[in-house]
């Protein structure tokens, strides 16, 4: 392996250089395989999310505000940032580009931003107010936009683990089509009025709400871990399917088949499930994925999903929908799937093959518990779809995060994208505090560039 020359770029936006991060960069602490280079295309990013190429070519970046307050869209032309539009509902979780206009997905709104800059609003009241909100747009071959939604919580039950609980206290999962539950209720503190007391919590219901044995859900259109579609304009929106906890990012390949990176759930709350792996999903219309009973396709009253010493995972619902259907491809837990992207230059790599940013975990543990986080997350995969193997494509030399190493490598890597050069951009979110690990460095970001060697 070799590495190309370097030099990072610092964002400049309407001539006033952004403030820096002292953040260490060398792209020689990154593996790739042999003949692939890596240089840093762009550094002094703020807590980017997502990426998309127009048609003319032009990338644009949106730097989430999930920190700062400040959602906004910035474009890059011959490596300089220039600054887009503004004004969006923090965070920004996803783009996508239709003829001239740019979609931009932010908490509970997706927006569009017109050839003139200018902002319109197309769907406002989406779910967003809980553990995750939506993911990017693509454009279907009906003409129709896509993206996905998340749930409220991590497996059906609201709980001490969601921390929007006091602003939205009457807030829980919806299902998308009709349920009936087993009537299973889980025990936490009250946290809304006395901390010294107990009250019990069903699924699909408001915190302290309990759940009777054979209770039904009606399904609805705007469902929690769904992929919806609607005209271009916003209008006529319907589901497409469930089941996925969280669809962080969805996209179309030459065919038109839809795919969806899939998070898996963690091992927290009331309903605690261990061992679920991250998902990359073939989605089809009317299907349901399993959520909130199965994980990578096999029911949660498997033992391999009890936490140690704690309670076997029982069903929430009496009936489901469908057997889920099994995963294109199966990735570790905590593996964090984001951002996609399908290649279609032979002279890369193989074609049609995807290419899949991994964030891995938030919290990692530093205090000699370090060996479980090695062999996932911080780094880009590659699934080849003819086989569905998986293989790591660029990493880290010591497999962790540039946070923990101090190694000039990755840090969270979130998007990746194949520009119209034929090469692969890799968008890193940035670094964050070893104390803190939610709270991110400002101006971190980085957006890598790997291509072949000439």
């Amino acid at each position: 392996m070799c590495y190309s020359d370097w030099e990072p770029i610092k964002v400049n936006i309407n001539s006033q250089t952004q403030q820096t991060s002292t953040r260490y960069l060398n792209p020689n602490d990154i593996i790739l395989p042999t003949g692939y280079k890596i240089e840093v295309y762009i550094s002094g990013l703020d807590e980017p999310s997502c990426m998309i190429f127009n048609q003319e070519g032009d990338l644009y970046i949106a730097e989430s505000g999930l920190i700062t307050g400040q959602a906004r869209v910035i474009r890059i032309r011959d490596r300089r940032a220039e600054f887009v539009a503004d004004g969006f509902v923090s965070p920004i979780r996803g783009l996508g580009s239709i003829n001239e206009d740019i979609y931009v997905s932010h908490k509970c709104h997706i927006s569009v931003i017109r050839p003139d800059h200018s902002v319109r609003t197309l769907i406002a009241g989406l779910p967003g107010n809980g553990e995750f909100g939506g993911c990017n747009v693509a454009l279907g071959n009906d003409g129709k936009i896509y993206w996905g939604q998340g749930t409220d919580t991590n497996s059906g039950v609201v709980g001490v683990d969601n921390l929007w609980i006091r602003n939205h206290p009457f807030l829980c999962d919806s299902p998308g089509s009709y349920i009936m539950l087993n009537g299973q209720n889980f025990d936490t503190q009250n946290i809304l009025a006395n901390p010294e007391e107990y009250v019990y919590t069903g699924a699909f219901s408001p915190f302290g709400v309990q759940n009777q044995a054979y209770e039904t859900r009606k399904g609805v259109v705007k469902a929690s871990g769904s992929i919806l579609r609607a005209n271009q304009d916003g209008s006529e929106i319907e589901m497409v399917a469930w089941g996925l906890r969280n669809p962080s990012h969805i996209g179309f390949d030459r065919n038109y088949l839809l795919f969806a990176a899939n998070q898996g759930f963690d091992d927290r709350g009331s309903r605690p499930i261990v061992n679920a792996p991250d998902e990359f999903q073939l989605i089809r219309q009317g299907e349901w994925y399993g959520w909130p009973d199965f994980a990578g396709g096999e029911p949660v009253t498997s033992s391999r999903f009890r936490p140690e010493g704690g309670i076997q995972p029982d069903f929430l619902l009496t009936n489901h929908p469908n057997i889920p259907p099994r995963p294109y491809a199966i990735f570790p837990s905590y593996s964090g799937l984001m951002g996609f992207d399908f290649n279609y230059n032979r002279n890369f790599g193989p074609y049609g093959d995807v290419y899949i940013a991994e964030y891995g975990a938030e919290t990692i543990s530093i205090d000699g518990h370090l060996t479980p986080y090695v062999g996932y997350g911080h780094r880009v995969s590659r699934i080849d779809m003819t086989t569905r193997g998986i293989t790591t494509f660029a990493m880290n030399k010591s497999g962790f995060p540039g946070t923990i190493t101090n190694e000039g490598g990755f840090g969270r890597p979130i998007d990746v994208r194949f520009g119209p050069d034929g090469v692969l951009y890799v968008l890193d979110y940035g670094m964050n505090t070893i104390n803190y690990p939610r709270m991110y460095i400002p101006n971190s970001g980085v957006l890598w560039k790997i291509s072949r060697e000439d």
